[in-house]
């Protein structure tokens, strides 16, 4: 197994404290579970932990973007999105701060610490916001990219970051451009779109779809807002069926992007894969996974019943 996607994001703000002194990070008291401690270790002084107090948080933060740093915000997804709604939309989204929002401990995942603390409806609230920009990457290697990207990026960034270790599926040399998805698998039967943890599941699901000859493609739509309209129309128009595959909520995340963006048009069929409108339960994430359908067989029978 590889590294996990929060520690990936904990390694890579330490790393781009060293080259960019305008880098602050503020935890909530989780700084353990989100690995923000890697940058506490190096930048004790440009650290800032205010307690149990996700408001105060993303409050503080805007005070920083105001006076020229880039703060990034962490705590669990479940409370930056939610808990802290109202001050990301009034003190940061409203005034298209420079804030960036790495909120670890996303969907169901999270497993054991059960539905009060997976986030499925982070993404909706998040894309809702204008100005925000929300970014899901998939393992470590896009998860370093996706930091870096965000830090360069002026203005409001959600970054979805998922807390069990991954497999890397894309490479170093893959290149990154928020907006953009990334085509994994070229096919012109069916096209699987899949954000974060669902990546490595649909790229599973085309291999063993084509042995039974049905050519599928895999595109990592790794930002949701803004949706990559120009590769989504592109499969829209040569493939027979579309599937997106999420670890959210089927209302408002990664598929009712796609949908949006297909709506009117005389392409392919459509379908979704994830969360279908139910909180989530303490168990063990791969068990979890199964009983709400995120598999590589949940994707292969949509595709099958599509075509």
């Amino acid at each position: 197994m590889g590294k996990a996607i929060r520690v990936a994001y904990g390694e890579a703000v330490a790393k781009l404290g060293h080259t960019n002194d305008k880098i602050v990070v503020l935890d909530a008291d989780l700084s353990g579970a989100t690995q923000s401690k890697y940058f506490k270790k190096e930048f004790p002084d440009r650290f800032y932990n205010v307690g149990i107090a996700e408001e105060n948080l993303m409050g503080v933060a805007a005070g920083f973007a105001y006076q020229g740093f880039i703060p990034f915000a962490s705590t669990f997804a479940v409370f930056g999105t939610g808990r802290a709604f109202e001050i990301v939309r009034n003190q940061i989204a409203y005034v298209n701060l420079n804030v960036k929002l790495a909120l670890t401990h996303s969907g169901i995942s999270v497993g054991e610490d059960g539905g009060s603390h997976q986030s499925v409806e982070d993404i909706s609230l998040m894309r809702s916001l204008p100005n925000m920009t929300v970014i899901v990457p998939c393992d470590s290697i896009e998860t370093e990219k996706a930091v870096n990207a965000a830090a360069k990026f002026i203005g409001p960034v959600y970054l979805r970051l998922a807390r069990p270790a991954v497999e890397d599926i894309t490479n170093p040399d893959d290149k990154f451009e928020i907006g953009k998805a990334l085509t994994l698998v070229d096919g012109n039967d069916a096209c699987i779109i899949a954000c974060g943890l669902m990546v490595s599941r649909a790229l599973e699901a085309a291999k063993e779809l084509k042995t039974s000859g049905i050519d599928t493609a895999v595109i990592n739509m790794h930002t949701i807002k803004p949706i990559d309209k120009e590769t989504i129309l592109k499969y829209n128009s040569k493939c027979k069926v579309i599937i997106t595959a999420e670890e959210h909520s089927v209302i408002g995340g990664l598929g009712s992007a796609v949908a949006e963006v297909i709506a009117g048009t005389n392409g392919s069929k459509f379908a979704m894969v994830g969360i279908e409108d139910k909180f989530g339960h303490s168990g063990n994430p791969d068990k979890l996974f199964e009983e709400y359908g995120l598999t590589k067989e949940n994707i292969i029978k949509k595709v099958k019943e599509n075509l």
